[in-house]
């Protein structure tokens, strides 16, 4: 397989796809890799790196794109409606694209991009289960996010966190609060903890309790029922439920100096947790990071992108925050995207698409000109059942192909990707 990494394009984005590491293994598969000049440069990776892995540089993206069997990037469609459209455009039909796509946030988006017929794999959208625990580029992003919201706090707090004892006297450690335990609320309670805080933490699923606690916080109680949806997601809850949680958050950050909110809903805007009346509540100095700034915010005063002060209070939107630490989070990208190559590429290089996985079900959206993820269908408005097309008329029969660039599904259905 020709599989092709272009640079990203959307405006701040330093993170790369495919790392020169990544790159060994994929040609220790028998596939080719080309790689256009300079794509790594942001994250940490020269050009030269790439080489000695066994990659092709190529100065034009757009051949790149052209000559690519499977196209790897880390935001396309909806996630990269504007800069990104270029590219969807040279999309051949059969050709691969895996990357984050946020179908969810504009399904009628790719229901025109299923038009292309090509294979879009959104990585968003891999399930989590066990298997796919390495293939899951949001957890291995929301690590990042979770680490980075604790430095971007700590740097913003006009105290340190940890207590300590000195000649000059005690100083009493910072009181940090985290609103979900997620991926990213569990890695900013570590972090946290780690630079000496007293950190409590908040989750409508309460089975995560647990978890909290084995890193050395405390976790918060609010007797409200769970708000666990499917696959381990948190699921979307009712008005009547957030008012009563904002109700019992009021008292939590009036003792607070730090809250860090990373609550999200797949495809749904972020909830509001946290009011102006709370953040009034809180005392001066104090600092807000809204990790959910790209999806409206946790926050009523958060403005995404922006770092603004409100009642003494500073409060920061960041987005695209796994781009600021690009090296570590290209590494983790990359080795989500190659453990999921693994599943469509087998040892000799030849594609082998079942359909019947699990994790390939579970990402793909479009195929055959069809949007075919049933959750992307039904925000889309599509009816359940997916249109089969109709059988082609009888050919002459012909010689058996050998025709290396072909490989078929586990129903028989031949894939021919073009050189």
């Amino acid at each position: 397989m020709i599989i092709g990494v272009t640079t990203e394009n959307f405006p701040g984005e330093r993170r790369v796809a495919l790392v020169p590491a990544s790159v060994s293994t994929l040609r220790k598969m028998n596939n080719e890799v080309l790689v256009e000049r300079g794509a790594g440069i942001s994250a940490g990776f020269p050009d030269a790196a790439y080489e000695q892995a066994g990659a092709k540089l190529v100065n034009d993206r757009n051949e790149v794109i052209r000559s690519a069997e499977i196209l790897l990037q880390v935001r396309a469609a909806v996630a990269n409606p504007e800069q990104g459209q270029a590219d969807i455009d040279q999309l051949k039909s059969g050709q691969i694209l895996i990357a984050q796509c946020d179908p969810l946030s504009d399904a009628q988006k790719m229901v025109s991009l299923a038009e292309k017929n090509a294979l879009i794999f959104a990585l968003e959208m891999v399930p989590r289960i066990t298997r796919a625990q390495s293939m899951d580029v949001l957890s291995s992003m929301a690590t990042i996010a979770g680490y980075k919201a604790v430095l971007l706090a700590a740097s913003h707090l006009p105290q340190m966190f940890p207590m300590m004892m000195t000649a000059a006297g005690t100083l009493a450690p910072a009181r940090v609060f985290i609103v979900g335990a997620g991926v990213a609320g569990l890695q900013a309670i570590a972090s946290a903890r780690r630079m000496g805080a007293v950190v409590n933490a908040y989750d409508v699923r309460p089975v995560v309790k647990e978890q909290v606690e084995s890193l050395g916080a405390k976790f918060v109680e609010m007797e409200l029922e769970g708000g666990e949806g499917s696959g381990g997601y948190a699921k979307e809850m009712g008005e009547e439920f957030l008012k009563k949680q904002r109700e019992m958050m009021l008292k939590v950050l009036a003792e607070s100096e730090v809250v860090i909110t990373t609550a999200a809903v797949p495809g749904k805007k972020a909830p509001l947790l946290v009011t102006e009346e709370m953040v009034e509540a809180m005392p001066p100095g104090s600092v807000v990071v809204d990790l959910a700034a790209e999806r409206g915010g946790n926050c009523a005063l958060t403005k995404p992108g922006e770092t603004i002060e409100v009642h003494g209070v500073t409060i920061l939107g960041p987005l695209n925050v796994p781009s600021d630490i690009p090296k570590h989070a290209s590494q983790m990208y990359s080795n989500n995207v190659t453990t999921f190559l693994k599943l469509l590429i087998n040892k000799e290089g030849k594609l082998t698409l079942n359909l019947s996985d699990e994790v390939v079900k579970g990402t793909l959206v479009t195929h055959q000109g069809q949007v075919v993820h049933p959750l992307v269908r039904q925000v889309a408005g599509l009816p359940e059942e997916i249109e089969k097309a109709a059988p082609p008329e009888p050919e002459p029969p012909v010689e058996e192909s050998t025709d290396s660039n072909s490989s078929s599904d586990d129903n028989g259905d031949t894939y021919r990707l073009q050189s």
